[in-house]
């Protein structure tokens, strides 16, 4: 076509779970048109990015894995023992070690994302003190404060970055610490770590004044911190930062919340957005914003309304939360700070930690999902959290191992370009289609297809040959997954394996339930997966396909195409 290779990459999900024999039938096919499909945006080079809470840096009590619940009787040091956020259940935390970002596996493994940003940050860093000296820290945080970070510490930070290609993006203290007479906002504590940063080498690529300002009082701000508040703060913190590191991107505010998660909330719990931007005026380089779709079972005091379960995970209303959430700060955005671009800085499967089944395969259709479609809203940049830290994590924290959602990442790295194409209607509402270009393949379009169905297959008329990339798992809630069938693993030393499609004729591709083949290759011509026997009796399948297709120009991840 035109001289161009032509390619196809198809990212689906098919997956069963019918509690009776049932008669199925496809949609009608949707019909993939790659050279057709056109271009509605761009996203960042570093657009797939993830988080690293400074609680783990510094060492501290966070959101406790279910299997490792903490207590607040449990042993932990004085430089940690304020390191919960206020009001929150002490059983819900686990002081934790200071991370090791030296570990040859993690950095591998946040190599294998590469290129992103690593964001390091969260409501433990509003209240964390820099020890700015090489003398022992204090045993205990200086008054206004309540963690401590030291030297080496955010050298490791640092460093990290740098092996891993992660540009650090951060936030600073607004306790009671840095406060002058008049409760006045100083840069005291920002002014070290830029210095710091600067001194050995290092830069900061963005940073928000501090992290999620819609729950100040929670996260460490003075009582009775209001949006008056926060604007006067900004308009110092932005007039500090355009003086002391104005190539550093002013992201803000960081809100979270103000729709899903208020539900049930008390009034005036929380700074409306919309009151702390008139109040700040402009100066944001970049509008940020938190998404959670609902908080975890540890924050269940929270109330119903704002809890889930493993049956909602594939449904529309749970998949379209993050598109509820980026249009409202998005309609903020165009009013306050027109033009500026919308980073996601902090997401993933609930807040307070994740649920059980946030590192189950289950998980890895709302992860999908988010990214193809904040990609097609304009979203530049989306940051996972956490890369290895509680249940929602891409990595399991004791073991190191990737979980679901870090080889749902990786496959969108080798595959999903810069540059946002139009998939085209879905003939079903359960088949959600994304496109981009095809990275480092001039003239391919992968398409990300997601069919979130659980009873109802669905087919796809594909234009040419391919390669395909098929994720599968026995269940939903297993946390090992395969690749054309073979289980993804690092090896001893923690290197990645290599993700090779496999041939796929031009023609019908079926995203459909699996019922009695086990293995070998269907009447469909798609190959029989592995499948268990649930507890009800009946067959499941869990399926992630890539396939690869056609169209752009030049060589899409260091550019982007028209």
């Amino acid at each position: 076509m035109n001289g161009k290779t032509w390619f196809r990459s198809l990212l689906g999900l098919a997956l069963t779970a019918p509690a009776w024999p049932l008669t199925l039938t496809a949609q009608t096919p949707a019909a993939i048109t790659p050279a057709k499909m056109p271009k509605v945006g761009t996203v960042g080079e570093r657009f797939q990015s993830f988080n690293i809470e400074m609680v783990e840096v510094t060492g501290g009590r966070f959101w406790a894995p279910y299997k490792k619940q903490g207590s607040a009787e449990q042993d932990v040091p004085a430089s940690a023992k304020n390191s919960a956020p206020a009001g929150m259940d002490p059983s819900a935390f686990r002081y934790r070690e200071p991370i090791n970002l030296a570990n040859p596996r993690l950095r591998k493994l946040a190599a294998g994302l590469a290129p992103s940003y690593v964001r390091v940050s969260g409501t433990w860093e509003n209240t964390t003190y820099f020890h700015d000296s090489d003398e022992p820290a204090p045993a205990t945080p200086p008054t206004g404060f309540n963690a401590v970070l030291t030297r080496p510490e955010w050298k490791g930070v640092i460093d990290f970055s740098k092996a891993v290609d992660a540009e650090i993006v951060t936030s600073f203290a607004i306790s009671p610490g840095v406060r002058d007479a008049e409760g006045v906002w100083t840069p005291v504590e920002a002014k070290k770590v830029l210095a710091y940063t600067k001194a050995v080498g290092g830069s900061i690529a963005a940073a928000e004044m501090f992290n999620e300002p819609t729950f100040a009082g929670m996260g460490g701000a003075p009582k009775g911190y209001d949006a008056a508040a926060y604007g006067r703060d900004f308009k110092v913190f932005r007039g500090f930062v355009k003086e002391a590191a104005p190539e550093m991107v002013i992201l803000g505010p960081g809100s979270v919340g103000e729709i899903g998660l208020a539900v049930g909330l008390p009034p005036n719990s929380m700074i409306k957005t919309e009151d702390m931007m008139a109040a700040s005026g402009p100066g944001v380089d970049a509008f940020s914003y938190h998404f959670y779709g609902g908080v975890s079972q540890r924050c269940k005091m929270m109330g119903a309304a704002m809890q889930t379960t493993p049956e909602a995970a594939l449904t529309d209303d749970w998949l379209s939360r993050t598109n509820r959430d980026e249009d409202f700060y998005a309609k903020l955005r165009d009013r306050f700070a027109p033009g500026a671009p919308l980073w996601l800085t902090e997401t993933g499967e609930t807040a307070c930690g994740g649920n059980p089944w946030a590192s189950d395969f289950i998980d890895s259709f709302r992860y999908l999902n988010q990214l193809g479609t904040l990609a097609k809203r304009g979203v530049q940049v989306v940051m996972h959290n956490t890369l290895a830290a509680s249940d929602y994590a891409l990595v399991d924290e004791a073991t190191l191992l990737p979980r679901p959602n870090y080889w749902s990442a990786l496959l969108w790295r080798k595959t999903m370009g810069t540059t946002v194409l139009d998939a085209g209607a879905s003939p079903s509402p359960n088949l959600h289609l994304y496109a981009h270009c095809l990275r480092n393949q001039p003239g391919g379009v992968a398409l990300l297809a997601i069919n979130a169905d659980r009873t109802t297959p669905q087919e796809l008329k594909a234009p040419a040959k391919s390669k395909r990339y098929t994720l599968t798992a026995k269940d939903l809630m297993d946390n090992k997954v395969e690749l054309n069938g073979v289980e993804l693993q690092v090896n001893s030393d923690g290197d990645l394996p290599s993700l090779e499609g496999e041939a796929q004729a031009a023609g019908t591709v079926r995203l459909a339930p699996a019922k009695h083949h086990v293995s070998g290759v269907s009447e469909c011509g798609e190959r029989g997966l592995p499948q268990i026997i649930a507890a009800v009796g009946t067959w499941h399948r869990s399926v992630v396909d890539l396939v690869e297709d056609v169209r752009c120009a030049g060589v899409e991840g260091r550019g982007t195409e028209d």
